[in-house]
């Protein structure tokens, strides 16, 4: 999880980096090239990761990345038009979203812990957003669609590691989604890469695939009680990287949210804990 904190962080660094030159879908061309690239290299040093260059699902993979591939745009659309802070702290709607549809898409019940997630979740949204003033802008509900579409795929992840690698799913999700972001460019952005654009590009690629892998594997491996509070550190540590960085204020109503949103979810993840 550590590593999985510091690489989202790098990648959305890069991203704000790379934004004046290079569309999104350029910058994440090239992270899922890298990713391919980096993938194939590994199988071929490691023949036991060989069997995840076939997928048992492929119908599943499509769809999941579908979605994946429209919430990391939108994801790295809105680090360009939100303050960092905020943008992490409206992807954390995510496991709201995932408690309501995990009720007809994985035939889960409404307990009074996910209950509470959810409504504190949407108070901690409503605390950011501030809805009437003049701070609620249009990139604010798209950050929102991004973490309903990140719950889809969190839904479509769970069902796929009951019989896919980690590294499966890994290389699946930058195969598909490279002719996915190549649609979106129309120039050849390759003849503007300068010298100072290489250490960005450097992080998309390598924060990209560590987030993913670490992020994958904590949940494979730890108890979410133990993962999912680690992951909130990302809000409080991109506030401060966008105050040193770029002088973004440290605004108390994304930490108020946030904390909403917090509760909410210890909370749930405290009485899941108990009954089980």
């Amino acid at each position: 999880m550590s590593g999985a904190l510091l690489a989202f962080s790098a990648t959305a660094v890069a991203v704000r980096a790379l934004a004046p030159a290079f569309s999104v879908f350029e910058m994440l061309a090239v992270r899922n090239l890298a990713g391919v690239a980096i993938l194939l290299v590994l199988a071929g040093f490691k023949p036991e990761l060989r069997p995840g260059l076939k997928p048992r699902r492929f119908t599943l993979h499509l769809t999941r990345n579908i979605l994946h591939f429209a919430g990391t745009d939108g994801w790295a659309y809105g680090l360009t038009l939100l303050p960092l802070a905020t943008v992490f702290a409206l992807e954390f709607t995510t496991p709201a979203w995932v408690a309501l549809l995990a009720i007809p898409l994985l035939k889960e019940r409404m307990t009074w812990g996910r209950f509470v997630a959810v409504v504190l979740g949407f108070a901690g949204v409503l605390i950011i957003l501030r809805p009437g003033l003049e701070t609620l802008q249009p990139a604010s509900f798209l950050m929102l669609g991004v973490a309903f579409s990140f719950a889809l795929v969190a839904i479509m992840t769970k069902h796929l590691t009951k019989t896919e690698s980690t590294f499966a799913i890994l290389f699946f999700m930058n195969l598909l989604q490279l002719p996915m972001n190549l649609a979106g460019v129309s120039r050849a952005f390759w003849l503007a890469v300068e010298p100072q654009h290489i250490l960005p590009f450097i992080g998309i690629c390598a924060g990209g695939l560590l987030a993913h892998y670490c992020l994958t594997n904590a949940y494979r491996r730890g108890d979410a009680t133990m993962v999912v509070p680690l992951d909130f550190m990302r809000i409080p540590l991109i506030a401060f990287v966008g105050w040193q960085l770029y002088g973004e204020p440290l605004d108390p109503y994304v930490f108020v949210g946030s904390a909403c949103i917090v509760v909410g979810l210890l909370y749930s993840l405290n009485r899941e804990a108990k009954a089980s």
